[in-house]
């Protein structure tokens, strides 16, 4: 705890750390909702979540079948979009986001990983 002196009162205040240093795991770094991309606003946050549950993967299920079904061609897409229900565009886009947090999960273990391995190459061995 750092305490300073302003006048005749006495600030004291701590140090928060966002990540513990003793963190040796990729599985025990802490997370928090700041460390998104996402918009969370305080106190909205679990809103905000289902917002973006429902929204995010509707919308890359829409981009995807534009792009890739229909090849870009407005008729084709808007002729897929008729028959196609709002649960199966959302499934689709929730397989491709569920597809891309993997492979970021992935990387970012591999990087945590490798990381580590350079800090634990720069100490020298000594025998004791």
């Amino acid at each position: 705890m750092n305490t300073h002196n302003i006048g005749t009162e006495n600030i004291n205040y701590t140090i928060e750390k966002k990540y513990s240093k003793s963190a040796k795991k990729f599985t025990e770094k802490e997370v928090t909702f700041d460390d998104t991309p996402l918009f969370f606003p305080d106190g909205f946050e679990k809103i905000f979540l289902v917002i973006y549950f429902i929204t995010l993967p509707y919308i890359a299920g829409l981009l995807f079948l534009f792009f890739y079904v229909a090849e870009g061609k407005q008729e084709l897409f808007l002729s897929l979009n008729e028959e196609s229900s709002f649960i199966l565009t959302w499934a689709i886009g929730y397989e491709i986001l569920a597809g891309l947090a993997l492979l970021f999960i992935i990387k970012s273990a591999i990087s945590f990983s490798v990381e580590n391995s350079r800090k634990g190459r720069n100490k020298e061995f000594r025998r004791p």
